[in-house]
């Protein structure tokens, strides 16, 4: 599983594992864990960056609608795992 830092709000990185990848309406898309346990909690991250970041810039999803629909593209593609 790959694993990723990220640069949280208060200055501090933070490690997440990537379990999938997706783009939906043209936006990108993460699943991603903070743990490799099956048990662990997931986030669903969105690629909020401009074209003017040099980095890429990631928000988690707290849309109830937004997650619901990338929640069912992610499940799907982990049954095809």
């Amino acid at each position: 599983m790959e694993k990723i830092k990220f640069a949280g709000e208060n200055g501090d990185d933070i490690e997440f594992y990537v379990i999938e990848k997706t783009t939906l309406g043209g936006v990108d898309y993460m699943l991603v864990t903070e743990s490799a346990d099956e048990d662990a909690e997931a986030y669903v991250l969105k690629d909020v960056s401009k074209t003017e970041d040099a980095e890429g810039v990631y928000e988690i999803v707290e849309d109830e609608t937004e997650l619901s629909a990338v929640g069912q593209v992610f499940a799907s593609l982990l049954d095809d795992i």
